[in-house]
């Protein structure tokens, strides 16, 4: 191949039939529908895995303001966690729809044809510089398209698309693509300083969305001396200042990791994973990677947390893996080109794939997301290098093939039970898989089953939390209580700051008529989980139940803060406000769930009762008639409309409502007092 030109300009050649501009848009159009029809029927699929801490549970994407708490998400909100632009796209998403899943998978499949279109700009503009131009420049156009098809289609894909909170990926992806292509357009238009400025904060934003982009300063700077400068000295003379600052960058990734502790203490050394054994496991991992590229399958969603220790276990796999390492960098000397693609793969996997330890997942099929395509551009060019015209047609059949098998795999993900079935019968030595087969089958009350998967995870791992939290609920779920008990207990006894089994132990405590051990608990689950609405309406109840009222007042008030207005808290505070005799605030309480509830006649009853209390006896006859109205056999009613006509000193009609509760229940003894009253005094009056 010729030498690339320290000073290449890239114009697109004009060809015959339809115009470059159009062609370009058409190429663009088919890419978006294609993966638009090959997610379609992933729109449905329920949250899954990671999804419930980084998305159900994540409380920073409730509201979009203050930015200050969107952007600074909890550390162990996964695949959130220490990503703040990640965070800030899910808080857009519940900004809109809140959990309903389909605005969640609509966003992702929209990032991902995005990269896509990306990435078919960035290979069609680099196959038309100056230095590939006289072998690729003709085809450019249905190269790049034949990788990105293949690419934004291909079944290994799946689980950073249709898996939510795998968008850290596909937005890393995405923003690790611009940077690359805004680079190359800066260079097209002479260093453009707009292009330059959009590299740079394409750059920024990505340092905050995914680690992969720790690469990309590097990447940009070698791919300026593989095809457009030709040495790192031209590229340096020429831009520089420009790589200082996309190195600078590097800082805020710097930041992030820092103030995030390694990822909530997932990431990194000290964590009980040697980084022998981890880059040990890695040689199984990146081999397994490069055959699932060509051979997608067995697909899995989760390969669990296993390593490899001993060399003998992956001695061909290692072997393999240095011989590629090894051609790469000869590659880098001798055939510039193809070693800066080898040497991109290598690089946006090193983060995870290496001897840093991941501790959660050894493995992961979504780490593939961005190295993948290098992989493509390899086999597609370099077939079609060697004269191989035919690979442009059949990159393009397989691409539709590849999408097929893409909405077939989206499948699994209509159900939980599915998606973690399917994890459980390809990997069944995972107790991860086994314990959230377990919690998906409570979910749909098959509590024969989840005891069944959680016992598998626990004999797999004995010291498996969560799979021990899911025995308790399951018992919880059947009403053996003792047996829940002892569960949770054990959970607390591996987990102390496992807030969840700490409410499930003071329900358990509750239904056993323990108040005051439910109230310790549902309090301890509180301090670990301050926002959770749910341990917290259970707090203040079970303090009510257990008479401290003052205390249930408290937590009832700072939930209300916290959660929408609600019919039922709002009966409930109501109803211990009144315990207490703050009777006032208790009726602002009532007010509100009858206007929740649509003036529903139970909750106006607890409302006029207040009002009869506070001596509003015309307020309170009136809400008591609306409620007879409803109920006209409810005797309860018409006794207490009787005393609110007895408050205005309307006798002759009390009477009359005393009389109707009495013909409605002759063994009412407070409505015959009522009467004799009320008689009494109409009486007395004539």
């Amino acid at each position: 191949m010729p030498s690339p030109k320290a000073t290449s300009r890239e114009v697109s050649p004009n060809k015959p039939g339809i115009p470059p501009a159009w062609q370009i848009r058409v190429f663009a159009l088919v890419i978006v529908l294609g993966v638009l029809l090959a997610y379609a029927n992933s729109l449905n699929g329920p949250f899954v895995f990671d999804d419930t801490k980084g998305i159900v549970n994540n409380e920073t994407i409730r509201s979009l303001w203050p930015l200050s708490d969107v952007l600074n998400p909890p550390i162990l909100a996964t695949g959130a966690g220490g990503r703040p632009i990640v965070n800030l796209s899910l808080a857009i998403n519940y900004a809109i729809g809140g959990l309903e899943v389909q605005g969640y998978h609509v966003a992702n499949m929209l990032i991902h044809a995005l990269a896509a279109l990306v990435l078919f700009g960035l290979i069609r503009r680099t196959l038309l510089l100056s230095s590939l131009r006289q072998n690729f420049g003709a085809a450019s156009q249905w190269l790049a398209i034949s990788v990105a098809l293949l690419w934004a289609l291909h079944p290994l894909l799946t689980e950073s698309v249709t898996g939510i909170i795998q968008r850290t990926e596909s937005l890393g992806g995405l923003f690790y693509l611009l940077t690359l292509y805004a680079l190359v357009r800066s260079t097209e238009a002479g260093n453009s300083r707009r292009w330059q400025v959009f590299c740079l904060g394409s750059c920024l934003i990505g340092m905050a969305t995914k680690e992969i982009m720790a690469t990309v300063p590097v990447i940009a700077l070698l791919y300026d001396r593989t095809f457009i400068a030709g040495t790192f000295k031209a590229a340096w003379q020429a831009r520089g200042r420009f790589y200082l600052a996309l190195m600078a960058t590097w800082a805020l990734l710097a930041y992030l990791v820092i103030i995030n502790q390694s990822r909530g203490g997932m990431v990194g050394f000290g964590l009980g994973m040697s980084s022998w054994d981890y880059a040990l496991t890695q040689c199984r991992a990146i081999i397994l990677y490069l055959k699932l590229s060509f051979w997608p399958n067995p697909l899995v969603l989760d390969y669990g947390a296993e390593v490899v220790d001993r060399i003998a276990a992956v001695w061909w796999q290692g072997i393999l893996l240095l011989s590629l390492v090894a051609a790469t960098f000869w590659a880098l000397v001798r055939r510039p080109m193809v070693g800066f693609v080898a040497f991109t793969f290598f690089s946006i996997l090193a983060p995870s794939s290496s001897f840093i330890p991941l501790t959660t997942q050894t493995i992961a099929e979504h780490r593939m997301y961005l190295p993948l395509a290098a992989v493509l551009v390899l086999a597609v060019m370099g077939i079609y290098a060697r004269g191989a015209k035919w690979i442009v047609p059949v990159a393009l059949v397989l691409a539709l093939v590849g999408g097929v098998a893409t909405a077939n795999r989206n499948k699994d993900y209509h159900s939980v039970v599915a998606l973690w079935s399917d994890t459980v019968e390809k990997v069944p030595t995972n107790p991860r898989a086994q314990a959230n087969l377990a919690a998906s089958y409570l979910d749909e009350g098959k509590w024969d089953k989840a005891i069944e998967h959680a016992q598998e995870a626990l004999r797999l791992k004995p010291k498996n939390v969560e799979a021990r939290y899911n025995l308790g609920n399951a018992y919880l779920r059947m009403e053996r209580f003792e047996e829940a008990m002892i569960h949770y207990r054990q959970v607390i006894a591996l987990d102390p700051n496992y807030g969840m089994a700490y409410y499930g132990l003071g329900f358990c405590l509750v239904r056993t008529n323990q108040v005051s051990e439910a109230v310790a608990a549902f309090f301890q689950a509180h301090e670990l989980r301050p926002r959770d609405a749910k341990i917290l309406r259970s707090l203040a109840s079970s303090q009510a139940f257990a008479g401290q009222l003052d205390a249930a007042i408290t937590h009832y008030e700072k939930l209300w803060k916290l959660i929408p207005p609600d019919t039922g808290v709002a009966m409930e505070v109501a109803g211990v406000l009144g315990q207490v005799g703050r009777d006032a605030e208790a009726l602002d309480y009532y007010q509100v769930a009858l206007r929740l509830k649509n003036g529903d006649p139970r909750v106006r009853f607890s409302l006029a009762l207040t009002l009869l209390k506070l001596e509003r006896y015309a307020t309170a006859a009136n809400e008591f008639r609306q409620v007879v109205s409803a109920y006209p056999d409810l005797p309860e009613g018409h006794n207490a409309l009787g005393l609110a006509l007895m408050g205005l000193e309307r006798w002759a009609e009390a009477a009359r409502e005393f009389e109707t509760t009495l013909r409605l229940n002759p063994h009412f003894s407070e409505a015959r007092q009522n009467l004799d009253r009320a008689e009494l005094r109409r009486d007395f009056r004539r």
